[in-house]
């Protein structure tokens, strides 16, 4: 494994940190600047948000500078991000600070999802590619409880100094252990008009939309978990970190097979995931009230719903071709498009009075969508794929015609 990776999962691993752990600290934040929790929870939409807007403009503003260099930068705007939020005085500067921080999220992924598939040989992208989401699922399970317990020991403002600190050490890997990108890729950024080229293929577009549909549908279901697990599940309030640090278990696993299925056949794995992933969220519904069977559901869901994540970043940038970055970037987008649509749809059942199961039914549902793009993409590209076969068999029989009546006609 080269170790430059280990620099991008760190780097995974604060920004994860800083997009999550603010669930856990929105009463101390709260109280702190006098607003209403309502208003607190603009701090976790508004990253949301600030994250799809930077995917697309930070990664296109960088197309033209080498992807290393890109990610330090990328890594000093989150630093500066989380220093602001640190020191903020008043609500309004903690949202600024934290929409600066959101900027680099989906650009550091985007390009770092590019910088880590070069650093190996092509049979091992899609899990070079985990590696570094495993920062992200690392900040599930290990860092969003203990930045919580910091922070509420310390007050919140510890826990964004932390990130900062890590940042830096995060900026520091980058710079020493990452190769430049002409060293590893021998496709290196190919400016803005070949990065925009990349989405002229329907099948850069269907795979942005199975990861709109696919992730979003996992999210949907755990967007409200906490109320299931306490008002269905009949969890006692104090046990729900815990449940969430077993679910965070389920993301790191899920993350690191998905990626190794991934190399052997993208679409074949993803369509298995895809669909055990629907088989979850249904049994979950029914189930709910079944403590042993929903904690099993929680930790399933985590895991195949993280399994798809390296298998579509790897898919987007195998049909960008030469010009992954800004796909690549799109795509983590995708994600979080994906969270706003998920979290919207439970949050519309739940108004409805359908319960604390139909975000649940609304995931489910949410997946089969995504599940049926997925079946239509893998047909489209199997039958070009077979296209494509057959037109050279076609010209490799037809060389050799070509070669004798040019013989038969030599004077030789």
């Amino acid at each position: 494994m080269p170790i430059g990776l280990i620099a991008l999962a760190l780097g995974g691993f604060g920004i994860g940190l800083t997009e999550f752990v603010i669930m856990g600290l929105l009463p101390e934040v709260a109280s702190d600047f006098a607003v209403s929790e309502a208003t607190a929870g603009w701090l976790i939409s508004g990253y949301a948000l600030a994250v799809v807007v930077g995917a697309l403009l930070l990664t296109l503003a960088m197309s033209r500078i080498d992807r290393k260099a890109a990610l330090a930068l990328l890594l000093g705007v989150f630093v500066i991000g989380n220093v602001l939020s640190a020191l903020a005085p008043d609500y309004w500067t903690m949202m600024a600070g934290r929409i600066i921080a959101a900027l680099a999220h989906g650009a550091f992924f985007g390009i770092g999802s590019v910088v880590a598939a070069g650093m190996v040989d092509r049979t091992k992208k899609a899990a070079a590619i985990a590696i570094m989401f495993t920062g992200l699922t690392a900040a599930n399970v290990l860092g969003v409880p203990f930045g919580t317990m910091l922070g509420q020991a310390a007050g919140w403002r510890s826990t964004f100094w932390a990130i900062s600190v890590i940042g830096i050490l995060a900026l520091i890997g980058i710079l020493t252990l990452v190769p430049r990108t002409t060293n590893i890729d021998s496709t290196p950024s190919s400016g803005l008009r070949g990065e925009l080229s990349a989405f002229k293929s329907g099948q850069v577009w269907l795979s942005i939309a199975v990861t709109i549909l696919g992730y979003g549908g996992m999210f949907g279901a755990f967007t409200y978990i906490a109320f299931t697990l306490t008002e269905i599940s009949h969890f006692p309030a104090a046990t729900v970190p815990w449940l969430l640090i077993l679910f965070g278990v389920g993301l790191f696993v899920g993350n690191a097979l998905g990626g190794k299925a991934a190399d052997r056949n993208v679409d074949r794995a993803l369509l298995v995931v895809l669909s055990v992933l629907l088989v979850v969220l249904v049994v979950f519904a029914l189930t709910a009230d079944n403590q042993p069977l929903a904690i099993m559901s929680l930790v399933l869901m985590g895991g195949f719903g993280f399994a798809t994540v390296p298998g579509l970043q790897m898919r987007v940038m195998t049909y960008a071709k030469s010009a992954p970055t800004l796909a690549s970037g799109a795509n983590i987008g995708a994600f979080n498009v994906g969270n706003a649509l998920g979290a919207w749809l439970g949050g519309v059942t739940i108004t409805a009075g359908l319960g604390y199961t139909s975000p649940i039914w609304a995931g489910a549902a949410i997946t089969l969508l995504g599940l049926i793009v997925m079946v239509f993409a893998a047909t489209a590209a199997r039958r070009a794929a077979q296209r494509m076969t057959q037109s050279g068999d076609e010209q490799s029989m037809v060389q050799p015609t070509s070669e004798k009546q040019s013989l038969a006609g030599s004077p030789l």
